[in-house]
């Protein structure tokens, strides 16, 4: 015969010999519950605070600790530092010079009325007037040679014989009909240079 008990506190189910196995008291239940309830809320908020702690910060390789200006009281508004390293910008400030770049050609080696080919960059430069340089493709409009000379102010290309102002890359004989591209330099008294 089977009885089954209930008190306030546990639901006991009697067979004539006891409690069978697997009898469980509803504290027990509950406290699985509740256990269970705990665990899933403690899931839920893990990593929602990370925010208000502060990402340590990873030095840059090859070095043994952040770079100057970079942490520490005073930092510039975006950055988390005193400001920039000392003597990089400002009053008083001492920076490296660009290194200079390579001239296409010295200015003493462009003739007036004359100009240089440079078949290895594809150019001509002129100067058509004392400290006046100018640049063009040397690259031929007719066909697509690489013109062979300048003199009296004139670029001429040895395939077909077209002749180009040194002044301007205008076409001043045919067969070509279109002008030589003009290439922006600048230059100083060392040489010609890529504007």
């Amino acid at each position: 015969m089977r009885e089954t008990e209930m008190h306030d506190d546990t639901t006991t189910t009697t067979t004539t010999g006891g409690c069978a196995a697997g009898c469980a008291s509803r504290r027990a239940v509950l406290a699985g519950v509740a256990g269970a309830a705990a665990l899933l809320a403690g899931c839920q908020t893990y990593g929602e605070n990370t925010a208000a702690e502060p990402l340590p910060t990873e030095p840059v390789p090859g070095t043994t600790g952040p770079a100057p200006g970079t942490t520490g009281p005073g930092a510039a508004p975006g950055t988390t530092g005193p400001g920039p390293a000392p003597g990089t910008t400002g009053p008083g400030a001492t920076a490296a010079a660009p290194p200079k770049a390579k001239p296409l050609v010295e200015a003493g080696k462009v003739p007036v009325g004359g100009g240089v080919v440079l078949e290895a960059e594809r150019l001509v430069v002129t100067q058509p007037q004392q400290g006046v340089f100018k640049a063009f493709s040397a690259v031929c409009t007719h066909q697509g040679c690489i013109v062979t000379s300048v003199a009296d102010g004139v670029i001429e290309c040895g395939c077909h014989g077209s002749r180009f102002r040194a002044a301007d890359g205008s076409v001043a004989g045919g067969p070509a009909n279109r002008p030589l591209r003009e290439i922006a330099v600048k230059s100083d008294a060392t040489g010609v240079f890529r504007a």
